[in-house]
């Protein structure tokens, strides 16, 4: 059987297509997807009117109530903008088009953009799209593992100065862990902690009472076979022994982080951590969704989206 990826099905959009558009059909794109309820219509985001004057040469709009000058990115995670629209849409299709993400510099070079603009513009896009997740709660049958990312300690060049990086007093303080609960056939929800055990109270949070909770041996998941069904699977004996018992759905999702992470990006900053589990999540949720789906639900995020607090004039801060 054919893979999704390499059917014709999924290349339903390319760079090429986008550029063929035209700037005026990837603008009115934006509109459409920006104001659905009026056809493309502006609506002020000040005071709700939909009557303005369109300031055509400078792609504004002057609201007729309240006089507020905006345009179709006005108020979004794209505020202030400065490509042209078709370049936003090409953007935003080559950030989806990588099945395990795309580092800042080749989306730089691809793009012709400044790494600077590319770094912030690809974690505004994982900001956004980490919002489709905002308040999801579990249900069902849901596995829960755990995945450390970094903080890899480099192996002393003479024998005798190298120390055991198992133990925890050698490990880098850089180290984190990804606790991944999913549930089969929903959605994958990430979350950076310093311990696996802190995934005990998320489950508590998120998932529902009632659910099955589908782990490996670790005893610190015993605690949660006191509030939910359980299914236990001891990977030193199999990974797998039939009747769900196994945790290969959010395994498959670690394998696409650790790729994404090693892969294309070579490492990186356990702060900014937590963006690239969730940029793995959606990418993993969304694995058989064609290239112009996932622009199209990228795009309608970012136009959903308030301004970014923690990206918005990053490099303009003082160190």
């Amino acid at each position: 059987m054919q893979h999704f990826l390499l059917s014709a099905a999924s290349r339903s959009l390319s760079l090429k297509k986008i550029y063929k558009m035209g700037e005026s059909a990837a603008y009115d794109l934006f509109r459409q997807i920006r104001w659905p309820e009026t056809d493309g219509a502006a609506v002020c985001p000040q005071c709700g009117s939909t009557e303005s004057y369109d300031i055509k040469t400078r792609r504004k709009f002057e609201c007729k109530g309240c006089k507020h000058h905006f345009s179709v990115t006005s108020g979004t995670i794209l505020h202030s903008r400065k490509l042209d629209f078709v370049d936003l849409l090409a953007g935003i299709c080559l950030f989806v088009t990588g099945s395990k993400g795309m580092s800042a510099v080749q989306f730089s070079r691809t793009m012709d953009v400044q790494y600077k603009t590319a770094w912030v513009w690809c974690h505004k896009m994982r900001e956004c799209l980490a919002d489709e997740t905002d308040n999801t709660r579990l249900s069902g049958e849901v596995e829960i593992d755990g995945c450390y990312v970094g903080g890899v300690v480099r192996k002393s060049n003479y024998k005798t100065d190298r120390s055991d990086r198992r133990l925890k007093g050698n490990r880098s303080p850089r180290r984190r862990v990804v606790v991944a609960l999913r549930e089969r056939g929903g959605r994958t929800l990430p979350f950076v902690r310093r311990t696996e055990k802190e995934g005990v109270e998320i489950a508590r949070g998120i998932v529902e009472i009632g659910s099955t909770i589908v782990a490996d041996e670790a005893t610190h998941w015993d605690a949660l076979e006191w509030e939910y069904n359980s299914k236990r699977i001891n990977h030193s004996e199999a990974y797998s022994t039939g009747n769900g018992h196994h945790t290969n759905w959010v395994e498959s999702y670690f394998a696409r982080l650790r790729k994404m992470v090693k892969g294309q990006h070579h490492g990186v900053s356990e702060k900014l951590l937590y963006q690239y589990a969730e940029h793995a999540a959606w990418l993993e949720d969304h694995r058989k969704t064609d290239i112009r789906g996932l622009a199209e639900k990228l795009v309608a995020a970012a136009v959903i989206a308030p301004e970014s607090k923690k990206f918005k004039g990053y490099w303009q801060r003082a160190a």
